[in-house]
């Protein structure tokens, strides 16, 4: 995958992150993912969750755990190499 500017990718979670957000039943918009971030204390708005998916920005560990935390999923997972692999999400509350 190479960023639509054409340069290098800056995280290895972005493809995973899109594909597990619209996994969520029901899907899981960029923007209500930001605001399930700033509940959880972590300021992420709808363009940079845009650029983390394509690959043009970083992210830190704790911004990974607090994604993972606010799709009730293991942060390993966001890390799997393999796109379309089962996840083992945690069970869901109502939200």
């Amino acid at each position: 995958m190479t960023p639509p500017s054409g340069g290098k990718i800056r995280n290895l979670i972005g493809k995973k992150l899109k594909e597990l957000r619209k996994q969520c039943s029901p899907p899981v918009t960029q923007d209500q993912l930001s605001g399930r971030l700033a509940k959880l204390g972590i300021q992420l708005d709808r363009v940079a969750i845009a650029k983390i998916e394509t690959g043009r920005r970083c992210v830190f560990d704790f911004e990974l755990k607090t994604i993972a935390d606010a799709l009730e999923i293991d942060p390993a997972i966001l890390l799997a190499t393999s796109v379309g692999e089962p996840a083992t999400t945690r069970a869901k509350s109502a939200r």
